[in-house]
């Protein structure tokens, strides 16, 4: 360790001064101390101040660079440095790194980085906002200069090991793989028309015991049904067992994070229309439902993208989750999730799609005996415009087909007071007024309902939107009008 000290001392005193021969000796003896005792060495160096010059030096491109690279990967294994590495400014000139030719700069720049981001999605984000991605799509070089297969190779030699560096290295290298494939072309190059022996490896990682690999394998398929064609060819060709046998052996206690991705995975491949139906027939929707009784959004908040996913445009699934009262209850207390905003919309959204897709009074009455009314009528004052058009389209279906048994409702959730600020503002889209005047023709059925129409002056608000520049619009509220003079 005194030699260590020594060395750090000299890198110190002399940093990008110092001759390549000297510095490349003052690296083998760093790389050597690593070697013998990974985490004090790494504290070492980091006290020493050394880190800084190491960004220095890498910004130089000198002969050295692919070691001080490999310095600082192996000083990454370690937790509590990450955050150093990154505050020592080594990101940047890390990330310039990837446009070199050399195939061991690449690897070991490649390595660190995985290293500095191990497990952290703040510090993924943060490479991606910094231009990574693209790079590395630049780089899909990286392919031919072997990174691909040496990262294989490591999860090969690494998997079966209970030693903590090489479950970190196993960590490491399959992250890095998942990493290569945020890129379009990066991926779509290694899906090879699902042919790609990149792709065929990946898939024995699902049903691996392993749950770094089941996790990494579950990532890459939800980035390789990125795109609609791979989706395809990977239902065709019976993923969708795979990820239902994934996540079978996660339903008790399993891991959260296998959980949520493999069912990211399942939402990817259920956007392409085709895919839908035959996922349905495999049993997604059942499976999917074993995870209700999750508390961990993230989990809740994929389960609900993936069953919004599959019901939509399919009756049948639609009418058959709808009626499901299980489910119907768990998507009400999801919408009052007020904590976590992206499971309380999803959780509106599905309940709407519930009613829109299936039109049935059945799916209808167990969202009314559910007290589900509420949520659509607030979900219709959302600052999304998508959701506030599904919502009062869900409303619309609910007053044409089952306006008495959901009058009550209709009415304590102030349904026609929210119409009215709908139409008044002038700031809400044309097909929010549409849906909007559409809804206030249905409700007009309901005695109430309609006297509470009568009170407020909709007559004038909907006579202005006759001269709309939206046509649509014009049209419905001079209907609408006449409406309410006949009925007033």
């Amino acid at each position: 360790m005194d030699n260590l000290s020594d060395t750090l001392e000299k890198l110190k005193l002399t940093g990008s001064d110092c001759t390549s021969d000297k510095l490349d000796g003052c690296l083998d003896c760093l790389l050597q101390a690593l070697g013998q005792n990974n985490l004090e060495s790494s504290g070492k160096i980091q006290q020493s101040g050394i880190l800084q010059v190491f960004a220095r030096l890498l910004s130089s491109q000198l002969s050295c660079t692919a070691k001080i690279a490999h310095i600082i990967a192996e000083i990454a294994k370690n937790e509590q440095l990450r955050i150093p590495c990154v505050d020592s400014g080594l990101i940047p000139p890390l990330v310039q790194l990837l446009n070199c030719k050399d195939q061991e700069v690449l690897l070991q720049t490649g390595r660190a980085l995985g290293n500095i981001c191990y497990d952290s999605h703040s510090l993924q984000a943060q490479l991606i906002n910094m231009g990574v991605i693209p790079t590395l799509v630049k780089l899909i070089g990286l392919v031919e200069a072997g990174l691909v297969e040496c990262l294989l190779d490591i999860v090969h030699e690494t998997v079966s090991s209970d030693k903590e560096e090489d479950i970190a290295e196993l960590k490491t290298a399959s992250d890095l793989m998942v990493l290569l494939l945020l890129g379009d072309e990066s991926m779509q190059k290694l899906f090879e028309g699902g042919k790609g022996s990149v792709f065929q490896r990946v898939l024995s990682w699902l049903p691996s015991h392993n749950h770094q690999l089941q996790l990494a394998g579950a990532l890459a398929i939800a980035n390789f049904a990125r795109n609609d064609g791979n989706c395809i060819h990977m239902v065709d060709n019976g993923i969708v067992q795979k990820l239902i046998d994934l996540l079978d052996g996660h339903v008790e206690d399993g891991n959260v994070t296998v959980q949520h991705a493999a069912l990211s995975a399942l939402r990817n491949l259920a956007i392409p229309v085709v895919n839908k139906a035959k996922m349905l027939s495999a049993g997604v929707a059942e499976e999917v439902l074993k995870f209700l009784k999750s508390e961990m959004p993230p989990v809740q908040f994929k389960l609900l993208g993936t069953l919004r996913m599959l019901i939509d445009a399919q009756a049948e699934a639609a009418e058959q989750l709808g009626k499901n009262v299980e489910l119907v209850a768990r998507l009400v207390e999801w919408c009052e999730a007020k904590d976590h905003a992206g499971v309380m919309g999803e959780s509106n959204r599905l309940l709407s799609a519930l009613i829109r897709h299936s039109k049935s009074k059945d799916v209808i009455r167990t969202i009314v005996e559910s007290g589900g009314i509420k949520h659509l009528v607030t979900m219709a004052t959302s600052e999304h415009v998508i959701m506030q058009n599904e919502a009062l389209v869900a409303l619309g279906l609910i007053a044409a087909l089952e306006l008495q048994s959901a009058e009550s409702y209709l009415e304590s959730a102030k349904l026609v007071q929210v119409l009215h600020r709908l139409l008044s503002d002038d700031k809400s889209a044309p097909e929010i007024k549409y849906n909007s005047m559409v809804l206030i023709c249905a409700v007009m059925g309901s005695e109430p309902l309609h006297k509470e129409v009568q009170s407020l002056a909709f007559l004038e608000v909907v006579s202005k939107l006759r001269s709309h520049e939206n046509k649509t619009v014009a049209q419905q509220a001079s209907l609408t009008e006449q409406k309410l003079t006949v009925q007033s």
